[in-house]
């Protein structure tokens, strides 16, 4: 679930906005490993919560117990209206326009390709959580052959290409510090998703052992995954041609098989955005579930199925919000405009282990290596990003983040009636 979490569509696009940003093949190398070391970081990070506590809701619980419960709403707020269902539909989307480069499709019919994805996902998780995992197991697999056959057929049939890694001297000695920040800020947005994984923990067998290992083998393997295929892009295609393409994946495969790679490659991004939608899909009820356990949502959205023992009620919700920012095409704003809020839950994450280290009573399976510099640095990371994010982009950021504290005064109106 990591590994197919987070491996979707961005491998397959995202290299060029790295590139833009960072002028040099050591450069761009090193910003994939560094995106890589810092979600480990924050891996490692989320192993001893999830080894601490074993509820389902992920972050949303950590949240909650090192500094109460509405900071928990507003990560389940954000996650809801903009973060989470945004990402879904935003995929969604990407797996039906690839659909469309094989099958015409209008944009009617492309909309409804995407909520019918989103559906059938749903009914998927519906039937439990066995059914979601092993759909994302079978994808996943299939996700990670294709991937090593790109790197293998990149390094058998890459001896045509004239040239190896064209541009690698070019701009060398001009990487700044501002230039590795805004590759690491989108670094970090192709490594999303790593967190769900603690989501589900009631629904994992031995979640204390199972989560942490997870955590640690997923990332450190997507990290390779992302540097290998990275080098491979840079070793058949010029630096330019890298950085100024929106489907590097797809000119990678016509600059080795032709014409037809391209859709070779449509194929393999489409099975890769659906397995990364299905465990998207399956993480974000068990958050909504948590929050109503607490009172913070509707009790009905607490409801666990009699038979099939999954949120039902929650996974229709989600799937029902996405449907709506499909359509109405408002995802695009919404995630564009409170991603980046993401990594100042994650550096309050990081505080908050080293707050709930000091609470007396607390038992843990795992301990974070180097700590307290571990969750310190990640922290620094994780607010640096959203400065970063904000110093880019002011007026679209700040919006976005008022539309997260807009949350606040919800929350306290919803404990003022539940009281």
């Amino acid at each position: 679930m990591v590994v197919g979490t987070i491996i979707g569509a961005s491998i397959f696009v995202q290299p060029s906005e790295i590139t833009a940003r960072v002028p040099s093949v050591p450069g761009i190398l090193l910003v994939w490993s560094l995106a890589g070391l810092v979600t480990l970081a924050g891996a490692l990070i989320c192993a001893e919560l999830a080894s601490t506590f074993t509820e389902s809701g992920g972050v949303y619980i950590y949240l909650r117990e090192a500094f109460g419960p509405a900071l928990g709403f507003l990560w389940g707020w954000a996650m809801f209206w903009s973060m989470h269902s945004g990402i879904i539909a935003a995929i969604a989307v990407v797996f039906s326009r690839y659909a469309g480069t094989l099958i015409p499709l209008d944009p009617v019919a492309s909309k409804g390709v995407a909520i019918g994805a989103i559906a059938l996902l749903s009914v998927v998780n519906y039937y439990g959580v066995g059914v979601g995992s092993r759909l994302e197991t079978l994808f996943t697999a299939g996700k990670l052959v294709a991937i090593f056959l790109i790197l293998g057929v990149g390094l058998v049939l890459g001896g045509r290409v004239d040239a190896h890694f064209i541009g690698a001297a070019e701009g060398t000695s001009g990487i700044g510090i501002r230039g590795v920040a805004a590759g690491l800020a989108a670094g970090l947005f192709a490594f999303g998703g790593w967190h769900m994984v603690t989501y589900s923990a009631e629904e994992t067998v031995e979640p204390r052992r199972t989560i942490p290992k997870a955590l640690l083998i997923g990332t450190a393997l997507v990290t390779l995954i992302y540097v290998a295929m990275n080098a491979v892009y840079l070793y058949v295609l010029p630096l330019d041609s890298v950085a100024a393409s929106t489907r590097v994946a797809a000119d990678f495969a016509d600059a080795l098989l032709g014409a037809g790679g391209a859709r070779l490659i449509a194929i393999l991004v489409m099975g890769s955005a659906f397995g990364g939608l299905a465990g998207i899909v399956l993480a974000g009820p068990r958050v909504y579930l948590a929050m109503a356990r607490d009172g913070l949502l509707f009790k009905s959205l607490g409801a666990v199925h009699p038979r099939h023992l999954t949120p039902h009620r929650a996974i229709w919700l989600q799937a029902a919000w996405a449907g709506v920012l499909v359509a109405t095409g408002t995802f695009r704003d919404l995630v564009s405009r409170v991603i980046y809020t993401e990594w100042i839950f994650f550096g309050i994450l990081a505080l908050g282990l080293i707050r709930l280290r000091r609470r007396a009573g607390l038992a843990r399976d795992y301990s974070v290596p180097g700590y307290p510099l571990v969750p310190l640095g990640f922290a620094a990371v994780a607010f640096g990003v959203a400065l970063y994010e904000v110093s880019a982009a002011p007026s679209r950021t700040l919006s976005g983040l008022l539309i997260v504290l807009v949350g606040l005064p919800v929350y306290f109106i919803w404990n003022r009636k539940a009281a």
